[in-house]
């Protein structure tokens, strides 16, 4: 594995997101990975204060089905986002298979949302801890977005960063 394969592998990923294609990005897991947005950037513990999102597998799934619900109204029409991760540093350890990145993520979201449509900026620092596995193939294990005013006061929250 190579620092190339973990910086596509990334771009892949928000390609997946900016087109919607939520079922195919949770495939980017590996088994027990998870999605973490801390609400505070020192946060060290999910489990011990709140987050704006904390999910495995299960809660992925049931997000994004609720998410493409026919009457999830605050969905129509549905949101569209763009991401950019930039900055990025690799750095893989071949012993343990595993590879740590981090950069800074841009995300867009514009909801087109009656009377007024609105957009919202998000920036954050990303890290992901990926796991290299045979064949070159690269899973998710841990994704952790600390959004840089994500203690702010925020409307409801849709699509993932």
């Amino acid at each position: 594995m190579n620092e190339k394969k973990v910086v596509e592998f990334i771009y892949y990923e928000n390609a997946l997101l900016n087109e919607g294609r939520y079922e195919e990005w949770i495939d980017l897991f590996d088994e027990g990975g998870t999605y973490w947005a801390p609400m505070n950037p020192d946060q060290q513990d999910p489990y011990e204060e709140v987050s704006l999102y904390f999910d495995d597998e299960e809660l992925m799934r049931n997000r994004v089905s609720r998410l493409r619900h026919p009457r999830v109204y605050a969905q129509l029409p549905p949101s569209k986002s763009l991401r950019m991760t930039g900055n990025l540093d690799v750095r893989i350890d071949e012993a343990s298979q595993t590879a740590e990145a981090s950069g800074v993520l841009f995300m867009q979201e514009h909801r087109p949302t009656l009377p007024e449509p609105f957009i919202r900026v998000f920036s954050a620092r990303v890290k992901y801890i990926l796991a290299l596995h045979e064949k070159g193939e690269i899973k998710i294990k841990n994704k952790r977005v600390d959004v840089l005013n994500a203690n702010d006061v925020h409307d409801s929250m849709f699509v993932y960063f």
